[in-house]
């Protein structure tokens, strides 16, 4: 049975945006590693139009962002979407039930399944369905914002604490 894993970076008030917290290097590694133990991805829309950057390569990319690329492509995703009509390669549009979709994803496959995007994470907390939630705190104060936690807030335990690169601190939880 798969594992449904929210996992997101965000600011030490609680936001996320992916405008201000451009990883370091060894952050970035973290997360192509992160990607590549994935058996795969849930999007929300916004989150996934976001990441449809990664589909295309582009001549000043590094090393390191050609890599993540390459597991990002690899991956299978889905994508929840009223509005989409189309989506990229290795990708399939859930227009439907989400929660049907998602009880067969885990019922039928093994491993971790990354859910992105705060919105989806919220309408999936709802349904009790994360098993982990991971935050990747910055050391940034937005004071406004999309929040990690959208709509009710899941009573969680800690299950660890780690320090990720020099200014990211990993938080994990499971919900009780």
């Amino acid at each position: 049975m798969a594992r449904l894993v929210f996992a997101m970076n965000l600011s030490l008030d609680g936001y996320v945006d992916h405008q201000n917290f451009a990883p370091g290097p060894e952050l970035f590694r973290h997360w192509t590693e992160h990607v590549h133990r994935l058996t795969g991805s849930v999007y929300g829309r916004r989150t996934y139009e976001i990441m449809r950057y990664w589909d295309d390569d582009h001549p000043e990319w590094t090393a390191e962002e050609h890599a993540f690329a390459m597991q990002w492509r690899r991956q299978p995703k889905w994508v929840a979407s009223r509005t989409l009509k189309s989506i990229g390669p290795n990708a399939t549009l859930v227009e439907g039930d989400i929660e049907a979709t998602i009880r067969d994803l885990k019922d039928r496959l093994e491993g971790e399944i990354a859910v992105a995007g705060p919105d989806l994470a919220g309408s999936l907390t709802d349904l009790a369905m994360i098993d982990e939630y991971r935050l990747y705190f910055h050391p940034i104060v937005l004071g406004h914002g999309k929040p990690f936690f959208v709509g009710r807030r899941p009573r969680l335990r800690l299950l660890a604490c780690d320090l990720v690169d020099e200014d990211t601190v990993r938080l994990t939880y499971i919900p009780t």
